[in-house]
């Protein structure tokens, strides 16, 4: 995958530009905050944080990479589980510092099992799960996941 280019959507009469990919700087130690939804669907799938080498990476190999702050490096999704997110199309917020991913989502999005990491819905004081989980995490991964 390309590093997009939008410079043909550069609007000099109001001063905007919008040839500029996610700014790092505006992140916090160097991490911008990351959304997954389902191209199809428009489905919220998971929250997750880039760095710029975990962007680069997502971008030349076409399928998702974050940074994870857990385990300080680079979290290819789907490196143990094999659920892996192929990149449809990449956006940016207004101020450059949020980054939204459409993807064709392989497998559960959550390492809980569910399509979803949003399967809990506040609903009368309380929060309940409201998706099937459509994968017993034991059958994936080798050590459990918080």
């Amino acid at each position: 995958m390309n590093e997009p280019s939008y410079s043909e959507n550069a609007d000099a009469s109001n001063g905007l530009d919008f040839s500029k990919g996610p700014d790092f700087s505006k992140g916090t130690a160097g991490l911008l905050p990351a959304i997954a939804q389902d191209a199809t669907t428009y489905q919220v799938l998971m929250f997750a944080w880039m760095n710029q080498e975990a962007y680069a990476e997502t971008l030349s190999t076409g399928f998702a990479t974050y940074f994870s702050r857990s385990r300080n490096r680079l979290w290819r999704k789907g490196e143990e589980s094999g659920h892996r997110q192929r990149i449809v199309e990449i956006r940016i917020d207004c101020d450059e510092d949020c980054i939204l991913m459409r993807v064709e989502q392989i497998g559960a999005a959550c390492h809980e099992g569910y399509a979803s990491c949003f399967f809990r819905k506040y609903s009368d004081g309380v929060y309940r799960v409201d998706q099937t989980r459509i994968v017993s995490p034991e059958s994936i991964y080798l050590t459990p996941h918080r």
